[in-house]
């Protein structure tokens, strides 16, 4: 199973290069005695570029943790994977649909708020605007990209898995004892392998490439790239081919 999510990653590496090209890039902004790159324009193309970047890097420490048994781990960054994904979602059909919202504009406003606007007084935090709630933005995309006729349930769907992976995120006791095995049974604090949860994580990362590379194609869709959208395209069928696994009409 490595090997496809190698190949995955390399599809992902390769189409992300390809849309980093497209978008302003980052400059250097004076920090203190030295500098930070920032996207001084702060389009939504931006913002969904950094969604994309962090996805994939994501996507890399999976790999990483399910090789060495660390399913705890990997499930925060599942939980992490599933918020950044509803964020391209939402990005994305504001291109796509030419209708960026109030909503939109107060996202855009929260992700690129500085943390500390002066670097000279770093105990003077910035006072972020509010964000938009994580129901409304899957509201949104459920009501602006789904097919499914009750878009409600959908929503109600994607909130009891958020339910569920938060208790991973928050170190919940009933996520903990996941973690507990054996007899007498013992918690395994270096790693899981060779226990029987490796095969379902292992089955589980596996959805989480699928979806990175339906986030893709949906960028891809967003910036107007329709040769890179027919690779990507192509690349999920032969993705689904091998795997079994199938999105259905999801971001299609």
């Amino acid at each position: 199973m490595r090997r496809i999510f190698h190949q995955s990653l390399t599809v992902m590496n390769n189409a992300f290069r390809r849309l980093e090209a497209q978008v302003p890039p980052p400059q250097a902004v004076p920090w203190r005695d030295s500098f930070v790159f920032r996207h001084k324009e702060e389009l939504i193309e931006q913002a969904l570029l950094q969604k994309v970047a962090r996805s994939i890097s994501a996507l890399h420490a999976i790999d990483v943790l399910l090789l060495h048994g660390f399913l705890q781990e990997q499930a925060v960054l599942q939980r992490t994977l599933d918020e950044i994904r509803e964020d391209i979602f939402f990005l994305a059909a504001a291109i796509t649909n030419d209708q960026v919202t109030d909503r939109h504009r107060q996202f855009l406003k929260e992700f690129f708020a500085e943390e500390f606007p002066d670097p000279n007084n770093l105990a003077a935090r910035h006072k972020k605007p509010n964000m938009v709630p994580r129901k409304k933005i899957r509201a949104y995309v459920n009501r602006v990209l789904s097919t499914d006729p009750n878009p409600s349930r959908l929503a109600d769907n994607d909130e009891s898995i958020s339910s569920v992976y938060s208790g991973y995120v928050h170190a919940s006791s009933p996520q903990i004892m996941d973690m507990c095995g054996g007899d007498p049974p013992l918690f395994h604090i270096d790693g899981m392998l060779g226990t029987p949860r490796m095969a379902e994580y292992a089955n589980d990362a596996l959805n989480y490439y699928y979806r990175g590379l339906i986030s893709i194609t949906i960028v891809s869709k967003a910036f107007g790239d329709k040769s890179l959208v027919d690779a990507m395209y192509q690349y999920l069928a032969k993705f689904e081919k091998t795997t079994g696994v199938n999105g259905g009409s999801e971001g299609k």
